[in-house]
């Protein structure tokens, strides 16, 4: 297995290369950034951004908005995101805590620094490692590398990690051999969210994959 800094620079590059600039994470202010990684939670991007779309056709996208709206119209515009009740709870803890700490504001929120802010955030309901790192990385523009599940797939195929290894020894892994760049850690997981949902399901298309041609330099 080559040096892992080479190997995980060689996946970015070929990566890279086969899909161009990916400009992840879709939103227009990192208030529904913010929104839309809570709301991503065990769905697909699309039903994000249709519940996203509700919200705004409701002019509900603002925490104190959604913190004063009652549960059933929030909870219908959350609809197809999935879990809705649930996600309904959690966006408001984060509303709530973003209006009582932040006065409501993302630009409050960013300039926390990281080393306080990451607990603060895993401090609220409903918001977990990868949410966390979501809000961290693409609304407060701070250098945390975000993995999730297509990461895992991805990298222990590659021989970079076990199938089965957890979130924070998964990120310590891209944090301890990668440069700490905003950019390239937000285009690194923009790629890795493509190539999981094209090419490297649960059955995996090795044969078109861009990376497929860098199985071969396993040992068996």
């Amino acid at each position: 297995m080559p040096h892992t800094k080479t190997a995980l620079i060689e996946i970015y590059e070929r990566l890279s290369r086969h899909y161009g600039p990916t400009d992840w994470w879709p939103g227009d202010t990192p208030f529904e950034i913010a929104v839309g990684a809570v709301l991503t939670q065990n769905t697909n991007w699309g039903n994000v951004e249709r519940a996203i779309a509700n919200l705004k056709r409701e002019n509900l996208l603002g925490p104190r908005k959604i913190l004063a709206c009652g549960d059933g119209v929030l909870e219908a515009a959350l609809r197809p995101s999935g879990y809705f009740r649930v996600k309904a709870r959690r966006l408001r803890s984060f509303c709530r805590y973003l209006v009582e700490r932040y006065q409501g504001s993302m630009k409050r929120l960013a300039a926390r620094p990281l080393e306080a802010l990451r607990p603060e955030l895993l401090a609220v309901d409903g918001i977990g490692p990868e949410t966390a790192d979501d809000i961290l990385l693409y609304a407060c523009e701070k250098p945390v590398f975000v993995v999730d599940a297509y990461t895992r797939r991805i990298f222990s195929r590659h021989g970079l990690c076990a199938p089965d290894i957890a979130y924070e020894p998964l990120r310590a892994l891209f944090e301890k051999h990668l440069e700490p760049d905003l950019r390239l850690f937000r285009e690194y997981h923009g790629l890795i969210v493509y190539t999981g949902k094209d090419f490297c399901r649960r059955t995996p298309k090795c044969d078109v994959c861009p990376l497929g041609a860098l199985l071969t330099r396993r040992p068996a």
